[in-house]
């Protein structure tokens, strides 16, 4: 009761469903799943992270969780499959169909949520929720499960404001006119969805930043004001746990250095990084959709590696895909709510042992001790 008192910040835990979770069924599992871990993960981050995360009782995390369900937006695009693999039932060897329904029970969702048009969709949703918690004076910790990590990776990209429009101007195709009024009349830093809803630009299909120079001027007058509605509010993601993840699976082009998007990924990490913004991958070694992220790096690794300058770093990124759930293969990928004691710990001391992998702190206590000596 102390501690709350004097706590100066509150976190809600925000959790997000993954594929095959479209039907009333699957929604009651996914809440009755983090209604049974939200308390073991706080418990746990209480124990194991208590002077990291929770700043010795500067920080509490709020007692009930919050969720946020998108599983039902697929239901009808859902619907139409089942009609066709009906249809196929006739003909097909049983266990031919039933590896077919399996599949488009799994895999419908996560492909359904990566077009462009649902996830915008999707992600304009969240932020509501995002702000709606940032209004009551709570920082956010968004869980993604499974396809759900999608739309962690999306949200962050769309919504956070990482963009220097000063400095953008330098590396897109503008006229030198459009550079000096940019020069002329500075904005806040922005994010990508703001420029959509400014009607100045926007991402092409093929991954590319694109403009409008021809009403460039009209509409950038804009952009404060499209920054303020639609991007998230600075500094209201305090970090993003992804689990059961298969984002790499999915996302693979974001390694191509040739892929525009690419570029930007890199000013997100900087803004993650620079903004206290912590990223976890947690999975269980037995769940074949759970799929690594990155090479664990440190903060001078990551640097050098994305070519970019960090400036006072506080933020980290950690993977942690070892984990032993004492699962088969079969149910690992669901077993998250099952196996919560276990999770809910790996995922408390991924947070402790990832910021000090990330800034080399038990190699500088050695150090420090070495000179000592």
């Amino acid at each position: 009761m102390c501690n709350q008192a004097f706590a100066t910040e509150q976190v809600s835990f925000v959790y997000i469903n993954g594929s095959n979770n479209n039907d009333v069924k699957m929604k009651n599992w996914f809440e009755k799943g983090v209604k049974k871990l939200h308390p073991v993960m706080k418990k746990n981050f209480e124990k194991y992270a208590y002077t990291d995360f929770l700043k010795n009782g500067e920080v509490t995390i709020n007692n009930e969780p919050s969720m946020f369900f998108w599983g039902d937006k697929s239901r009808r695009d859902l619907s139409f499959v089942e009609q066709q693999l009906d249809l196929s039932k006739a003909f097909s060897p049983t266990i031919a169909y039933k590896v077919r329904s399996m599949l488009a029970a799994f895999l419908h969702d996560a492909i359904w949520v990566q077009k462009n048009h649902h996830m915008l969709t999707v992600i304009d949703e969240l932020n509501e929720q995002v702000k709606a918690e940032n209004a009551r004076g709570n920082k956010v910790v968004l869980f993604g499960y499974s396809a759900g990590s999608f739309i962690t990776y999306e949200y962050l990209f769309n919504k956070a404001p990482y963009l220097d429009f000063a400095e953008l101007t330098n590396v897109l195709n503008l006229t030198d006119d459009i550079r000096a009024y940019v020069k002329e009349n500075p904005v806040k830093n922005t994010c990508i969805s703001a420029l959509s809803d400014a009607k100045i630009g926007g991402v092409s299909s093929a991954g590319h930043l694109v403009f409008d120079q021809s009403t460039f001027k009209e509409k950038y007058k804009n952009l404060d004001s499209s920054t303020e509605k639609v991007c998230m509010p600075d500094g209201a993601i305090k970090g993003i746990v992804n689990f059961a993840s298969p984002l790499v699976l999915f996302y693979s082009d974001i390694a191509d250095p040739e892929y525009e998007l690419t570029y930007y990924n890199r000013y997100m990490l900087k803004y993650m990084l620079e903004k206290d913004v912590f990223m976890l991958t947690v999975n269980f070694k037995e769940d074949p959709m759970g799929y690594p992220t990155t090479k664990n790096l440190s903060i001078d690794e990551i640097s050098k590696k994305a070519n970019i300058k960090i400036e006072n770093p506080t933020g980290f990124v950690f993977d942690n895909s070892d984990i032993w759930s004492k699962r088969t293969f079969l149910v690992a990928h669901t077993s998250y709510w099952s196996a919560r004691k276990t999770f809910a710990k790996a995922v408390a001391k991924s947070y402790v042992e990832g910021h000090k992998y990330f800034y080399n702190e038990e190699n500088k206590s050695q150090e420090k001790t070495d000179k000592k000596l």
